[in-house]
């Protein structure tokens, strides 16, 4: 890559996931940014076609990411799930996101799990002030995880993941070093079926704290970032439209729990306040004092904070377990991001194979996000009533 792009690619590191985090700060500079932004996004096909939507819909092997909790409630002894995504193909076409899950049921009611995320940002070539070429460097991040989950009842269930993050922008160069980093996922999930009037549903609930960890250093520890460490909220409703058709709503909101970013003195928040705090008041925060104080620290008061949760919503049908179509919505606030776009997705089951597949259309053609696509597969071996024997009160694989 020569001198005249690779500004645009490392100007988008810190933001791929939306607009670029050099122009979000400019517009809006309590726009929260993370180190390691690529975790917060949902790698498997299915959850992108639900608008990101994926703490409470029914389990799978992708539940590693989204929430260990529903694994003591997978109905297969084994499972796995590649799934590969290009990214930015609007700039480049040497970047892609890749993750591997896989689970093996422990008897009837837990299960382990173990998931890998790599993020290959391409080729860089570097060039000195007289435009003559330089080293040329491969930046990559990648997080390998550990999940245990466990039915509590036969309803509720919880899990952990314990995790590694390495993130390598620059190869080394420009003074900077790999940032490491170790992080907790906890998840709880909650399922009831119902009988409302002539119809059958089905409730789950889901809740996560993703991503507790120290922050990562790339140059001193005076400049660490926080890991995007994220609350999220979710809820599925399934109903049972007869023996072969049924269909789910699910809806998210999630919430990073760092501290808000706050303008320098003498700049406006836009709420009719001026704020005369310092960005390096923020990096002084331990982690802990960040995630409490994330519910009280944006500037513009309650309304921002209000502002700073993103919305994913999405609704999923399938046939005879067979086939299903996706539509989803993933909404952020403009002034935090305003990543906004809708998702469409398809499904095949057969056996122990699957297939899912979504694309991605943006609010706007500059978005990064634009022409984002996303394929996951599914292998699901030996049912456990086959392994253990009948009634154990797992739910159903999707």
């Amino acid at each position: 890559m020569t001198l005249l792009k690779l500004p645009l690619r490392l100007a988008l590191l810190p933001g791929l996931l939306g607009i670029a985090a050099a122009a979000q700060a400019q517009s809006n500079p309590n726009t929260i940014t993370t180190a390691v932004p690529i975790l917060t996004l949902s790698p498997d096909a299915r959850s992108a076609a639900l608008g990101e939507a994926g703490v409470a819909i029914s389990p799978d092997a992708n539940s590693t990411y989204h929430n260990a909790g529903k694994l003591g409630f997978l109905t297969s002894k084994y499972g796995a799930s590649p799934s590969y995504s290009p990214w930015l193909r609007n700039v480049t076409d040497d970047m892609g996101l890749a993750y591997l899950s896989g689970f093996s049921k422990i008897g009837q009611r837990s299960a382990i799990a173990a998931s890998l995320m790599y993020f290959d940002l391409g080729k860089i070539e570097y060039r000195d002030i007289n435009n003559r070429p330089g080293p040329t460097v491969n930046p990559k991040e990648y997080a390998v995880g550990i999940s245990y989950g466990q039915k509590l009842t036969d309803n509720f269930g919880v899990g952990i993941t314990a995790r590694y993050i390495r993130s390598n922008l620059t190869g080394g160069e420009s003074g900077n070093r790999p940032g490491n980093a170790a992080a907790v996922d906890l998840g709880a999930y909650y399922t009831k079926d119902l009988s409302i009037g002539p119809g059958d549903y089905n409730l789950a609930l889901g809740a996560t704290i993703s991503n507790i960890g120290n922050k990562m250093t790339y140059t001193n520890a005076l400049q660490a970032d926080f890991l995007p460490t994220t609350f999220k909220l979710g809820t599925a409703i399934t109903r049972e439209l007869d023996a072969y058709n049924k269909i789910t709503f699910t809806i998210d909101g999630s919430k990073l729990l760092v501290p808000t970013p706050y303008y320098m003195e003498g700049d406006t928040t836009g709420f009719g306040k001026t704020i005369k705090a310092k960005n390096a008041d923020i990096r002084a925060k331990g982690v802990v004092s960040g995630i409490v104080g994330s519910f009280t620290d944006a500037p513009g008061g309650f309304s921002e904070e209000l502002k700073e949760i993103n919305i994913s919503a999405g609704l999923e049908y399938w046939y005879n377990d067979l086939l299903a179509a996706r539509v989803g919505y993933f909404y952020e606030n403009p002034v935090k991001g305003d990543r906004q776009y809708l998702s469409f997705g398809i499904g095949v089951r057969y056996q122990v194979f699957g297939v899912d597949g979504t694309y991605l259309v943006p609010n706007s053609r500059a978005n990064p996000l634009a022409q984002t696509i996303r394929v996951s597969l599914h292998f699901n071996f030996n049912k456990s009533e086959d392994a253990f024997g009948p009634g154990d009160g797992s739910t159903p694989v999707n």
